[in-house]
């Protein structure tokens, strides 16, 4: 299903961002808020040929694996009005023509009381993509991100601004999967002589 039949005839649209559109959204939008969906998990199985690797080196990035145990936390951006279209078009061609994901609507409660269960749009990479890379260790992952630099960076910038994300603003939430691989990550470089510096700009909620 595409996200305009999706929203169609709708004058706002929510989308809810668990990767990279949590520090990077890369289109505006009116207001965002905190929260979490519950039923799935975030896991870093699905490849990456394009932004944070190439063919030779697919990159690791994050999916959402059904799991009714579980719940993901991240960012729900609102788009109203002629943005919708131009915000959609957008992320058409960032997460699914180049990323490999689909489109579903799923219920985003937020973190701040008092706010309404809201229905947005979500991006899912599933395992008949062909470049879905699918479970490993995450020695191994951790492995193969340090590896892997792509048109728009290293993919160990992805892992250290999502962890940083959930850090900054979900503290209380133990996102172990995560947080297993930035620690294997940092080891991998530790070993090294110690982790290169990556981009210092400060990792804020905003619109671009």
């Amino acid at each position: 299903m595409k996200p305009q039949d999706i929203i169609k005839e709708k004058t706002n649209v929510w989308i809810f961002g668990y990767g990279s559109l949590v520090w990077k959204p890369g289109f505006a939008y009116k207001r965002s808020t905190i929260g979490h969906i519950t039923g799935y998990k975030r896991r870093f199985w699905h490849g990456d040929d394009f932004y944070r690797g190439n063919k030779e080196k697919p990159a690791r990035v994050v999916t959402l694996v059904e799991d009714q145990e579980a719940c993901t936390w991240g960012v729900a951006y609102e788009v109203t009005d002629s943005e919708v279209e131009e915000s959609l078009q957008y992320l058409n061609m960032r997460e699914v023509m180049l990323g490999g994901y689909r489109t579903k609507m799923v219920e985003f409660i937020p973190k701040e009381k008092g706010q309404a269960p809201l229905s947005a749009l979500v991006y899912i990479a599933t395992s008949d993509n062909p470049i879905y890379l699918g479970p490993a260790s995450d020695k191994e992952i951790a492995a193969q991100i340090a590896a892997c630099r792509g048109n728009t960076g290293h993919n160990s910038e992805y892992l250290v601004r999502l962890a940083e994300f959930m850090r900054l603003y979900c503290p209380e939430v133990e996102d172990e999967h995560l947080f297993s691989i930035e620690a294997a990550l940092l080891n991998i470089f530790n070993d090294c002589g110690g982790i290169k510096p990556l981009d210092q700009t400060p990792l804020l909620m905003r619109g671009t």
